[in-house]
């Protein structure tokens, strides 16, 4: 059963609508509905293998849906011909599960690797933007270390700095606390939160991680695996102490975990 904990927005910065993903003749999820917010930090959360991943990639465009539509801003990505799609993909940073870092190149020539490509920007100009990159992700200092040279932690941190390269309007974010500690997970949620607050973005989020979901989104949607399609949307916390689905309650109440305050720091 499908549920809101919360009016949907009368302008939403991302729109899903009647999205079904699919491999072939294999369905994934069918029949997304829900909105992202301008400011949102929007986490897709569900248990592992139930498509949360695959849905990120549907709104990079990187899949293409079997059905349905996603819209920035009112207008429609997925009826774009591919050819177009440039302009709402020059708005995305993506930060990969693992980071994605190319490991011979240092941090600074990784965040550097977008700029060069997309901007007419000079050698300097960028070698400013990049130390202000590193140094909004707590990085400062470390432009000149390689990726293997540094914590998992702060491999994550770099991954968002190279997603924030070019100043984008959303940020997508895979699975970011993945395979690290609890600390190390903790700041990397502060750092979250400080973006969209400092930078004004929008954030995506990817990840099953309640500590994380209960410290950082304001909104959410869960995938169900059992029904194939969204079991609720609203405020995680909302959701953990009211919904009336069980599979969403079993999913946010597991092992106990209460909400932890989203302005904290450890």
């Amino acid at each position: 059963m499908q549920e809101t904990t919360a009016q949907a927005p009368a302008r939403a910065k991302i729109a899903v609508r009647g999205l079904t993903m699919a491999y072939g003749s294999f369905v994934v999820m069918r029949d997304l509905n829900f909105d992202v917010a301008d400011k949102d930090i929007f986490v897709i959360m569900g248990g592992s293998g139930c498509g949360k991943s695959t849905l990120l990639r549907h709104l990079i465009g990187l899949q293409e849906p079997a059905s349905g539509r996603v819209l920035f801003d009112g207008e429609d990505f997925t009826a774009t011909p591919a050819a177009e799609r440039a302009r709402f993909i020059r708005r995305f940073g993506v930060m990969y599960q693992s980071g994605a870092l190319w490991s011979s190149l240092t941090l600074a020539e990784n965040i550097a690797m977008p700029l060069e490509e997309h901007t007419d920007l000079k050698a300097k100009a960028i070698r400013d933007l990049v130390s202000y990159k590193l140094a909004l992700v707590g990085l400062s200092g470390y432009e000149d270390h390689y990726p293997a040279q540094i914590s998992g932690g702060m491999n994550k941190r770099a991954g968002i700095a190279r997603a924030m390269a070019l100043d984008p309007d959303i940020l997508f974010l895979d699975e970011p606390g993945a395979g690290l500690d609890p600390l190390s997970a903790r700041r990397l949620d502060d750092l979250i939160l400080r973006l969209r607050d400092g930078l004004g973005s929008t954030i995506v989020v990817v990840t099953h991680e309640l500590a994380s979901i209960f410290a950082i989104a304001n909104q959410s949607v869960f995938l169900d695996s059992a029904t194939r399609t969204q079991g609720a949307t609203g405020n995680p916390a909302d959701l953990r102490d009211h919904s009336d689905n069980p599979a969403v309650r079993l999913f946010l109440r597991r092992g106990g975990e209460t909400a932890v305050p989203s302005n904290t720091t450890p």
